[in-house]
């Protein structure tokens, strides 16, 4: 809370920006407690809107409270975030629901906090950080149940009675029954339900999180009789769960993780390589790796990251012998499914769209438009242009149905087939002979693979077998 009493004008209590918004011009952006930024929805790909604010909660800390809603579906997402450090020592706190006034308890959940209901043997691994009430916690592991029972009853019908008792046993305790006939009658029942009465099933919960970032309400002081909180330390598991601790190094448990590898396991394995910075000119780490892509060949990954200037650097290399056939591949893009296929464009491959007459040669990460005449006037270049950004545009959201075509010379390029291993009905796969201009460019013609054991021979052996 040290931070709170020094900079409170950064973290204000939740009542004070209760009282700046209702106190607030609307016209006075610069006074609202809390900050907008426009952000993607991902579900309809419109521009939503993101709430940030900053806030203390009262004998636990500072958090930040964000909340998205786009206009356009509907879609909404509520999370928190700590604003303050990782605590020494982890924490865990546990409540006794008895009355309907204990559906009422604030809680915080971090990304890293489980939370257990034993009554109910249920476990609820970590996720996204969460501001909620008990209730609200109760009625949102209520939703996700809820999710798959359809599917469960048709496939599995002992899951399915199982998780239907918990859900049943939730709704009790919520007094939230949906299957009332007369909803009139529910509602006044509802209604008469005071904050003294008895819950019709006692349950306890408990928050156990590693990082102590976590709170569960109390009722007047921390002497609650419903209400318990103990710190504990953390082991070195958990620590290394929270990025606190290196990875274990210790030879036996390497000895283990090379066991249970399965074949192909040295693949798993990251080199670095250190290096300097071509923009800063500091110490940097180049990382690779092997990576086999089911149907194709084994491919090297390298990415470089400079922590100074956070230049980042990725390249694709193969990591198999050079292919004797060249291949073509001609891909007929019909829909948005098919651009989720994964490519990989290697630096020797030249890629065209010719619906759009875009051609992106070898060795380049440039597109090429190709306008036809030369002798066409600066207006009019920039017309075709505009045009043709129109016409890519169209292409990127799959508006149009277009030709992707990939031509590599030395076959290290690869797009995803959705039908492996049968062939694939859009994708046309064309193996060829390269000519002599195309070994010339790759540096093939001059290259000597043969007597690299032979013994040492003199120009004049050479000159006398050659003639």
């Amino acid at each position: 809370m040290a931070q709170t009493e020094e900079h409170p004008e950064f973290f204000p209590s939740i009542a004070d920006v209760v009282h700046k918004t209702n106190a607030g011009e609307e016209e006075d952006i610069s006074a609202r407690p809390m900050e907008e930024i426009e952000s993607l929805c991902m579900q309809c790909e419109e521009q939503g809107v993101t709430r940030m604010m900053l806030t203390s909660i009262p004998f636990f800390r500072e958090v930040i409270v964000m909340s998205f809603r786009c206009e356009h579906c509907g879609h909404s997402n509520n999370e928190i975030q700590s604003a303050g450090k990782i605590r020494p020592e982890g924490a865990m706190y546990t409540v006794k629901i008895l009355n309907r006034s204990d559906l009422d308890r604030q809680l915080i959940r971090s990304e890293s906090c489980t939370i257990n209901i034993p009554e109910f043997q249920l476990v609820l691994p970590p996720s996204r950080g969460q501001l909620t009430t008990v209730e609200g916690l109760l009625r949102d592991i209520v939703a996700d149940l809820n999710v798959q029972q359809p599917l469960r009853r048709i496939q599995d019908e002992n899951a399915y009675a199982k998780i239907q008792e918990i859900i049943d046993g939730l709704k009790e305790i919520i007094a939230d029954d949906e299957e009332e006939d007369d909803e009139g009658k529910d509602k006044l029942e509802k209604r008469d339900l005071s904050k003294e009465d008895p819950v019709a099933r006692a349950i306890t919960i408990t928050l156990d999180d590693p990082s102590g970032n976590s709170f569960l309400e109390f009722v007047d002081s921390m002497s609650d009789l419903k209400w318990n909180m103990r710190t504990y330390e953390r082991s070195l598991e958990q620590n290394r769960q929270l990025g606190l601790a290196p990875p274990a190094e210790d030879k036996e448990e390497n000895v283990v993780d090379e066991t249970e590898q399965q074949p192909g396991g040295p693949d798993e394995e990251v080199f670095e390589f250190p290096g300097i910075c071509s923009r800063c000119s500091r110490p940097l780490v180049t990382r690779m790796k092997k990576v086999s892509i089911p149907y194709f060949k084994d491919t090297l990954i390298m990415s470089t990251n400079c922590d100074d200037c956070g230049y980042r650097d990725n390249e694709i290399k193969s990591g198999a012998a050079i292919s004797e056939l060249g291949k073509k591949i001609t891909l007929k893009v019909e829909d948005r499914d098919d651009l989720s296929r994964d490519i990989l464009k290697s630096d020797t491959s030249g890629l065209s769209i010719p619906e759009i007459d875009l051609v992106l040669h070898p060795g380049t990460l440039g597109g090429l438009f190709n306008t036809g005449d030369s002798g066409v006037a600066d207006v009019d270049d920039r017309a075709a242009f505009q045009e043709f950004l129109r016409k890519l545009k169209q292409v990127k959201n799959a508006e149009i149905p277009f030709t992707l075509i990939l031509d590599d010379p030395l076959a290290n390029s690869y797009v995803q087939n959705l039908y492996a291993p049968d062939p694939d009905p859009n994708m046309e796969v064309v193996a060829y002979e390269r000519t002599w201009q195309q070994n010339e460019d790759l540096g093939l013609n001059d290259m000597n693979v043969e007597s690299y054991s032979g013994d040492d021979t003199t120009d004049g052996d050479v000159k006398t077998q050659s003639s």
